[in-house]
């Protein structure tokens, strides 16, 4: 499919919850703005501060806006080259190519959930198998993708329902990534338009591999969460900064090009960014100078400059962007300018622009070598109304080119990386762990590996393993010992074998359940070592531990 070819069906729906409730009262905003003229031959902006802080007494941070972008689902061509990243086609059995971009099955990314094909004609190769996920039982159903640690992601999900259950209406559920919970996948009003949807995160891992989870929610019922397509692109460190990656993610809410005809996408954006085509009232300008995309921090593709909105000379530009009412939360914004004039010593315009009245850059001066301005940090509620006010004697009205707003998630946590190796070494000895046992052990909260209870701190620690005549056939590795938070580990009733490993390093181990195994040799010592150990069952022994008189009995 060409992107760049939308049929008039292209839309943007929002869909709201209450994920987050932050303490209300005064907020305080600091803004940093920072501006970047192409002038400037440097890797990273300058940094201005401009207005010092900006003191919002109704922007109190309550709820998550959570962004859903519909697509067309038809078929079309283009000659490009395929960018970096994984892209993956969800249930597919052989490679398919969509703009030159090759996705391939996602088989080697998953373990769990069923496939089928999509009985529509015309469809994108990608929106035409889906994977879905019945097992009622299970917590969540992740892939999880080789990364590089600390690199930074967007991640795209994308789903079409095409009635592959047999029912009318597409199930909603939980979208995760990294142990947070991200947002709720709702596609109804679009299906019923014919329409495809996806999801955009901007995410920083902090292990070697990055997780991406479906959930049931109380809205599934007994239908199955399913994904059609998932991309997981890597970024250039400079985009997006100066975001605290470890604590917070950013969910795009809006990405547009003012004054375009088509959607803007990959190879005009490298990394497959989607810029939509944005009009209203003002009138639209066509760009006579080039910029170039690495010159920009967040590096936007040259065509989101080649068209902008503008007013005539002495007039005040205003533009109600991005066309949705947004709750009140905090946002990263990023807006583009251009002079779309031939390049000369006039060449310049001069204006403020502010939001929702609120200053956001005083006296920029827009060239034609082209500006980056952005906050790293704005409060936004309600409608948002963009105003760029020309200054005085400038002989032609303000112009802006494309802007970017991306919600700001604080994270949810994650769980000690000690811990998810240890229960990663577990899932790997095990023949048949639970189908559940993948992406983060612990997190979010609610949806935690099966038998698995966690501490509520923001670097989550294993508490209670619960395995208890669950079936599983395999062994102990020796990392076991690293889950020092472990206050219970129960494992009777199973297929475990070989030895059991040294457990002197749970000092918070209450409750020991070894029994109806098939375990060899005997126990290492474990009441010296574990102080707090008060009841201990095994095939070779029963100890029940009373105050300090322990009770032996052979089993």
């Amino acid at each position: 499919m060409s992107l760049n070819k939308m049929h008039s069906g292209w839309m943007r729906a929002l869909d709201v919850s209450t994920l987050l409730n932050l303490e209300p009262g005064h907020v305080v905003v600091f803004l940093f703005l920072f501006l970047f003229q192409q002038n400037h031959q440097k890797s990273f902006p300058k940094r201005m501060l401009s207005g010092g802080a900006v003191d919002y007494d109704n922007m109190c941070p309550s709820v998550f806006l959570l962004w859903l972008v519909t697509i067309p689902v038809l078929a079309h061509s283009a000659l490009a080259s395929t960018p970096l990243g994984y892209f993956l086609d969800c249930g597919g059995t052989k490679e398919v190519t969509v703009d030159n971009r090759e996705y391939t099955p996602d088989g080697s990314y998953i373990k769990v959930g069923n496939t089928t094909p999509i009985d529509k004609p015309d469809l994108l190769p990608i929106l035409s198998t889906l994977r879905y996920f019945p097992d009622t039982s299970a917590r969540k159903y992740c892939y999880s993708l080789p990364v590089i640690k600390g690199g930074k992601y967007l991640v795209k999900t994308m789903y079409y329902y095409g009635g592959f259950d047999g029912g009318e209406q597409p199930p909603v559920f939980d979208q995760i990534v990294e142990g947070t919970r991200w947002n709720v996948v709702n596609t109804t009003e679009d299906y019923a338009k014919g329409l495809g949807s996806y999801f955009e995160i901007v995410v920083v891992p902090s292990g070697k591999t990055l997780s991406v989870c479906l959930a049931r929610n109380a809205h599934t019922a007994s239908s199955s969460p399913f994904i059609s397509a998932l991309e997981v692109k890597s970024l250039d460190a400079s985009l997006c900064n100066p975001i605290d990656f470890t604590k917070y993610a950013l969910v795009t809410v809006a990405r547009h090009a003012f004054g375009g005809e088509d959607i803007i996408s990959f190879p005009d954006d490298k990394f497959n960014r989607m810029w939509q085509p944005f009009k209203d009232e003002n009138p639209v300008v066509v760009s006579h100078s080039n910029v170039t995309s690495s010159d920009f921090w967040n590096l936007p593709p040259v065509k989101a400059f080649s068209s902008g909105i503008t007013t005539s000379r002495g007039k005040t530009l205003e533009i109600q962007w991005p066309p949705v009412s947004l709750p009140t939360t905090y946002y990263y914004i990023s807006l583009y300018f251009q002079d779309n004039r031939y390049p000369s010593p006039y060449s310049w315009r001069v204006f403020d622009v502010s939001i929702n009245g609120h200053t956001f850059f005083s006296n920029l001066n827009a060239t034609t070598k082209g500006v980056t301005v952005y906050a790293a940090q704005w409060p936004l509620s309600g409608k948002t109304k963009i105003t760029l006010t020309p200054g005085s004697e400038v002989p032609v009205g303000p112009v802006i080119n494309a802007g970017e707003i991306y919600q700001i998630l604080p994270l949810g946590g994650r769980t000690l990386t000690r811990d998810v190796i240890a229960m990663e070494d577990l899932a790997k000895s095990i023949e048949n762990p639970p189908a559940d046992w993948n992406g983060d052990p612990c997190l979010p909260k609610g949806n935690s590996w099966t038998g698995v209870t966690c501490s509520d701190d923001f670097n989550a620690r294993v508490m209670t393993l619960n395995l208890t005549n669950a079936g599983v056939i395999g062994s102990l590795p020796s990392t076991l010992g690293q889950l020092t938070g472990l206050v219970h580990l129960w494992l009777g009733g199973n297929k475990l074998s070989g030895t059991v490993p040294d457990l002197s390093g749970l000092k918070e181990l209450e409750t020991l359940h070894l029994e109806k195994n098939n375990f060899e040799g005997s126990l290492p010592p474990l009441k010296e070592e574990n102080p707090r150990l008060r009841e201990m069952y095994s095939d070779l022994q029963h100890v029940s531990f009373s105050g300090n008189s322990p009770n032996t009995e052979a089993k």
